[in-house]
């Protein structure tokens, strides 16, 4: 099932599989152009989160880190950030990921998004009945909200995503792709910040104009 639907994906992207799996490279191309985003779409830098509502460490970096980085760089039009799911911490895991797939059918993904993660140490914070309450809470129109919650809609989106995750070879969350960068856990401000000065750099020197 997953291997048939990324299948589905990649061709509905253009990417021909013929007789073989995506590369690493396809991989990426495709997770960089597809999933909610922030910021600048011709920004310099694309950072994506691979991700799991559940996680400690995903709720520490959304806390600490990302209002940094949000301040400093995306609101700023450096950088384009980009959140994938990587659910592999349970059912209420994928529960969480899909529900935040119907708020973005009505334009709210951040705002669910930030209202999963301001839950994530709270016991039993994902089950169906409080993603609907969140749901709510956020102004979401509650009928068709609850039915595609109910009706596990983006069952397989989810499922896909966290097999393409996979297949970059990424284990644990939070994972970070910084252009082609790999970095790994919720590292502080500094190091993110010294990474993407690093692309801003790399990306100014084409323009620069010779003596």
């Amino acid at each position: 099932m997953i291997l048939l639907y990324l299948a589905f994906l990649f061709l509905g992207a253009g990417l021909a599989w013929a007789e073989q799996q995506p590369t690493p490279q396809d991989v990426v191309a495709y997770i960089a152009r597809d999933g909610p985003v922030r910021g600048n779409e011709k920004a310099p830098v694309t950072l994506i989160e691979f991700s799991d509502f559940q996680c400690s460490f995903c709720w520490r970096f959304w806390k600490e880190t990302l209002p940094l980085i949000n301040e400093k760089y995306i609101q700023t039009g450096k950088v384009r950030f980009l959140y994938h799911h990587f659910a592999i911490l349970g059912k209420p895991s994928t529960l969480a990921a899909q529900a935040a797939e119907c708020a973005n059918e009505q334009g709210k993904f951040w705002p669910y998004h930030d209202k999963l993660f301001s839950q994530t140490t709270t016991p039993l914070a994902f089950t169906e009945a409080k993603l609907k309450e969140y749901g709510k809470e956020i102004g979401l129109e509650a009928r068709p909200f609850n039915q595609c919650v109910e009706t596990g809609k983006y069952a397989n989106k989810v499922e896909a995503e966290t097999a393409m995750t996979a297949l970059l070879g990424i284990r644990g969350t939070p994972a970070f792709l910084l252009n082609e960068q790999f970095l790994s856990g919720a590292q502080p401000f500094n190091v993110f910040a010294a990474a993407i000065e690093n692309e801003l750099k790399k990306a100014a020197k084409p323009t620069q104009s010779k003596p």
